[in-house]
C-alpha cells in the first residue's frame, strides 16, 4: 500500500523565476540555488552557445577525476609537448601559461594556471598526458558529460578556443559547476586563487610574460564578497561568459552568463555581480534535510527489524520569492507500507516532495539509512500467522 505522511502544513516555496525578473544584454544568463535547484533566472538557458574557455571547466573536471582516484597527485610532473609550447602560433594571441616543449609541469600548477591564466597550453599538456591526443581527451568530456547529467553539450578541444564543436548551453555550465563544487570540496577552493605567479620559465620572452599575467581573468572575486569561483571566456565572436558561485549568509548561488558584449573583464564581473545580487536580494531557500538525515522509519515486510530509518540522497530544501508567502505548502513521504526485505543502505524505498495547490514544486529520493536482511523460511511463516491471526 503507498503512503503519504504529512511532516510540515507551511513552509517555503520553490520559485518559478522568469528571465524578466532580471535584465541583461547578455544573450544567455542563469542562476539557481545550490542546495535547492530551484531556477531564480533563466534566459536561454538552454540555447547551445561557444562556452569559449569556459569549456576548461570540463578539462579541469577529468582532470580532478584522476587526483580524486589516486591515479595523480597535485605534485606529479606531466611533460610539456610541442603542441603546449608558447611558439606554436595557437597560442600567440591567447591565453597560456607560457610553456616550452621538454619541460615538466606539476599537476597544482597546471590546475592554477587553467583557473588563474585560463592557460590553453595546459589544457593541451593535461589532455595530451590522459588521452595521447586532443582528440580522444574530447571523448573523455564528452563521456564525463553525459555522466553527470550534460547531454547536450560537446566538445572539438580541451582549451575552448574556436572550434564548430564546442558548443554548451548556460543549464549545462551551471551543472557543470554544480559538479565541481560539490564532489570535489578539497579542489574547488583552488578556484578562489586572485593570483598566480608561476615560477619555472625556461626563456626570457616567457618570464617577460609572466611578470605581467598573474592575475585571475575572473574579477568577480576581487569586487564581491563570497565570491569564490569558477571560470570566465571570452572570444570576438562569442563575447564574454562567466560561470560563478558566490556564497551568503551561508547560502550559494550558481551564475551563468554568455555572450555578453561588455567592455572586458571588469564589466562582465560587474553584470555577473548584478546577476548573483539580484538572487540573493529577491529569493530565500530553506534546507530540510542533507543526506545522513533521520526524515521517516519505514515499516519493513519480512526483516530482521520492523523499520528502516529513510534518509535523503541529496540535500532537500526549497526556495521562495521573499515577497509570495508560504501559506498551503506540505512536504509529504511517500513510500510503500511495508517495503520487503531484504534492503541495502542507498536502495530507493520512496520519495519526499513538497507540493502547493496539489502541484510538486520540489522532490528528492527517499533512500535506506541502513541494511536490513530477510528473517528466514520459519520466521516468515511465523509472520504469516500473526498476520493471520492478529492482522500484524
Amino acid at each position: 500500500m503507498k503512503k503519504f505522511l504529512a511532516f510540515f502544513l507551511c513552509f517555503t516555496v520553490v520559485i518559478e523565476a522568469k528571465a524578466a525578473d532580471f535584465k541583461t544584454s547578455a544573450k544567455s544568463a542563469f542562476l539557481i540555488d545550490f542546495d535547492s535547484g530551484a531556477e531564480i533566472v533563466s534566459k536561454s538557458a538552454d540555447t547551445l552557445m561557444p562556452p569559449s574557455s569556459m569549456l576548461k571547466l570540463m578539462t579541469l573536471a577529468v582532470l580532478f577525476d584522476k587526483v580524486k582516484s589516486g591515479e595523480l597527485t597535485l605534485d606529479d610532473k606531466l611533460p610539456v609537448g610541442k603542441n603546449a609550447d608558447y611558439q606554436n602560433p595557437l597560442w600567440y594571441p591567447a591565453s597560456k601559461i607560457c610553456l616550452s616543449t621538454g619541460q615538466e609541469i606539476s599537476v597544482r600548477d597546471l590546475i592554477l594556471g587553467l583557473i588563474v591564466l585560463s592557460g590553453g597550453d595546459a589544457s593541451v599538456v593535461v589532455a595530451e598526458a590522459l588521452a595521447g591526443d586532443e582528440n580522444k581527451f574530447t571523448e573523455q568530456m564528452t563521456k564525463k558529460a553525459r555522466k553527470i547529467g550534460m547531454p547536450m553539450s560537446s566538445f572539438g578541444n580541451a582549451s575552448g578556443l574556436p572550434n564548430e564543436n564546442n558548443m554548451m548551453t548556460s543549464r549545462e555550465l551551471a551543472t557543470l559547476a554544480y559538479h565541481l563544487i560539490a564532489d570535489y570540496p578539497d579542489l574547488y577552493p583552488m578556484f578562489a586563487t586572485k593570483r598566480f605567479e608561476f615560477g619555472d620559465y625556461k626563456t626570457d620572452w616567457c618570464r617577460d610574460w609572466g611578470r605581467t599575467h598573474t592575475v585571475n581573468y575572473n574579477k568577480l572575486l576581487f569586487i564581491m564578497p563570497g565570491a569564490d569561483g569558477l571560470k570566465t571566456g571570452h572570444t570576438d565572436k562569442g563575447g564574454y561568459g562567466m560561470v560563478a558561485s558566490a556564497t551568503s549568509g551561508g547560502r550559494r548561488l550558481i551564475g551563468v552568463i554568455n555572450g555578453f558584449h561588455g567592455k572586458g573583464h571588469d564589466a562582465l564581473a560587474g553584470e555577473m555581480k548584478k546577476l548573483l545580487t539580484h538572487g540573493f536580494a529577491t529569493t530565500t531557500t530553506r534546507v530540510f534535510y542533507r543526506p545522513g538525515d533521520d526524515v521517516v522509519a519505514v515499516p519493513v515486510w519480512y526483516g530482521r527489524n520492523d523499520t528502516v530509518m529513510a534518509t535523503v540522497n541529496r540535500t532537500f530544501a526549497v526556495t521562495s520569492d521573499k515577497t509570495t508567502g508560504t501559506k498551503g505548502v506540505r512536504v509529504l513521504a511517500r513510500y510503500s507500507d511495508p517495503v520487503a526485505a531484504p534492503i541495502n543502505a542507498g536502495d530507493k524505498i520512496g520519495e519526499i516532495i513538497a507540493e502547493r495547490n496539489g502541484r510538486v514544486i520540489a522532490r528528492a529520493d527517499l533512500v535506506a539509512k541502513n541494511r536490513v536482511s530477510k528473517i528466514q523460511f520459519l520466521g516468515r511463516a511465523w509472520k504469516n500467522i500473526m498476520v493471520m491471526i492478529m492482522g500484524k
